[in-house]
């Protein structure tokens, strides 16, 4: 068992909340039963680590920890029982169907809302802005209480992605409400792209030019607006339907 907080595989295991670490070893951290069994799943679990001296997991490489380490290592108050390292995922050979794209989205519980909710209402690929908050994000993986890996993700110029799009049989739809129709109201056929903004400025002028039609939602007139989270979610249910 290890058991103090100077070990070097523990040094390595704290870096990892902290993008600048995640991008050197291509690796991060996930904590919580729910990640950690859908990781297991997946196979892409380089390091397990658990509380206390037995563990429920038939896995290899195993490292048992006392709760001081586990402390250290955790960006949580409460202590989970159990953590992971993986490597950066490999997103290949995703369906080009119902795409999101995210337009520099800067709150992490925001991100992992809309990951949880891409998910849950079948979401074929999530495209992040370069300055959308990191996926790896420990609030974001938490966030999406589970659902981080049930959706492809990638992070590109969304500018970029969007050209060789825009003239096929993609609709585009921006999340403006600037000469916008009504969320119920719009013809919502596959496949689709559908573009959401930051939270303070809403969808870049240059992707909204790539659009074929804006959307807004319809609320009572004493809410001026939604959660970037909760409107996101509103959204995807619409089209699943």
């Amino acid at each position: 068992m290890i058991t103090s907080v100077n070990n070097e595989k523990v040094k390595y295991w704290s870096s990892l909340k902290e993008k600048k670490y995640r991008n050197i070893y291509q690796k991060f951290l996930i904590e919580g039963k729910n990640l950690v069994e859908e990781a297991l799943k997946q196979k892409i679990v380089e390091e397990l680590i658990v509380l206390g001296d037995t563990s429920d997991y038939d896995f290899k490489n195993t490292y048992f920890v006392n709760e001081k380490v586990m402390k250290k290592i955790s960006d949580i108050e409460s202590i989970p029982t159990v953590m992971a390292v993986c490597p950066y995922l490999k997103r290949e050979g995703y369906d080009l169907e119902r795409i999101l794209l995210l337009d520099d989205i800067q709150d992490s519980g925001n991100l992992g809302t809309i990951i949880r909710s891409a998910s849950a209402f079948s979401v074929s690929l999530i495209v992040l802005s370069k300055n959308t908050v990191d996926e790896y994000n420990p609030k974001v993986l938490r966030s999406t209480a589970g659902m981080f890996f049930s959706v492809p993700i990638i992070r590109c110029d969304l500018e970029e992605f969007l050209k060789p799009l825009k003239n096929k049989n993609f609709k585009i739809y921006g999340t403006s409400v600037t000469n916008a129709t009504t969320l119920q109201n719009v013809d919502k056929k596959t496949p689709w792209i559908i573009i959401v903004g930051n939270e303070a400025r809403g969808v870049s002028q240059n992707l909204l030019e790539f659009t074929h039609e804006n959307i807004k939602i319809s609320m009572n007139e004493k809410c001026e607006s939604l959660n970037v989270g909760v409107a996101t979610s509103i959204i995807l249910y619409e089209f699943s339907k």
